[in-house]
Formats: C-alpha cells, sequence, structure tokens
C-alpha cells in the first residue's frame, strides 16, 4: 500500500484523477498539471503556476523529456519568452523583452 505524500501542514503534494496528474504547492494552490503514462511519466501538454496561481510556463512533454513549444511568462502575465525543444535539449529561443 503506497503512502500518501503530503507536506508538513498536512497538504496533499499531488493527486491523480485518470491520467490527469497535480502538483500541488504546500498552501494548496496548483503547482503544475498534466497528462501522465505509465509511472507518473509526464506526456502531452502540461501547465505550470506561480504560487500566487498566475500562469508560468505551458509546454509539451513526449516521452518524460521536453518537446516542442514552451511558452514562460513574466510575473505580469506577459510572454517572457518562447522556447523550442528537441528531445529534452533546447534548440531556439525567442526572448520577448
Amino acid at each position: 500500500m503506497e503512502r500518501e505524500k503530503t507536506y508538513a501542514n498536512g497538504q496533499k503534494i499531488s493527486s491523480q484523477r485518470g491520467n490527469i496528474l497535480t502538483y500541488y504547492f504546500k498552501t494548496g494552490m496548483v503547482k503544475a498539471q498534466g497528462p501522465v503514462v505509465g509511472d507518473e511519466q509526464m506526456e502531452g501538454k502540461w501547465v505550470f503556476y506561480r504560487e500566487n496561481g498566475m500562469l508560468w510556463q505551458v509546454g509539451n512533454f513526449k516521452n518524460g523529456q521536453k518537446q516542442g513549444t514552451w511558452i514562460r511568462y513574466d510575473k505580469l502575465g506577459q510572454i517572457e519568452y518562447e522556447a523550442e525543444f528537441s528531445e529534452g535539449k533546447e534548440v531556439r529561443k525567442s526572448l520577448y523583452r
């Protein structure tokens, strides 16, 4: 039997419904969410948030590695940069500042 992992304050670190895995900050706010395959390997589109709930970055995983376009947002919600990944390696980056 697997014991549920929690922060010291009792907040769940993660939860899974179907193939969608959600990670939480210790405040209970969503940290990251997306689909998984097998033993919690990230696959497909994942969305990451800042602790205040604002969007931080969005991107895709393939075989557990970053793949394709990733967009990162600054603390004001504006696009900070866009990067292209191939098999987990950054191959291009466009800054928006």
